[in-house]
């Protein structure tokens, strides 16, 4: 029987530029399901108890996501791990530099590939 993959969540401020592009990028990687969220109140998708649970890994691009995680959703999060990535809001969409930095910091993160 096949173990179930993995549900990595990916989260930045406003859930339009970083973690959205590490969803897409990870999104077809063997062994995980991946989800973003914002943790602004007006993120293209915010951040809710739900995904939280869903989660078996957090992804914080900032050291600030991960407080604003820790201090609004404490009763959701239970032992989930948060894994903070510190990539800058520095990059657009799907940048190729972008790209390159999330695969180089979610390197160790991926199941090998059989």
């Amino acid at each position: 029987m096949r173990e179930r993959d993995r549900h990595y969540l990916f989260v930045c401020s406003q859930n339009k530029l970083r973690s959205p592009t590490a969803e897409q990028i990870f999104a077809g990687h063997p062994g995980i399901e991946t989800l973003s969220a914002g943790t602004n109140h007006d993120a293209e998708t915010p951040l809710d108890d739900e995904m939280l649970r869903w989660a078996d890994t957090i992804f914080v691009m900032e050291r600030t996501h991960r407080s604003k995680i820790q201090q609004r959703f404490r009763s959701a999060l239970g032992g989930t791990r948060i894994v903070c990535l510190d990539i800058p809001d520095d990059y657009e969409f799907m940048d190729a530099d972008l790209i390159a930095l999330l695969q180089a910091r979610m390197a160790r993160f991926l199941p090998i590939r059989s």
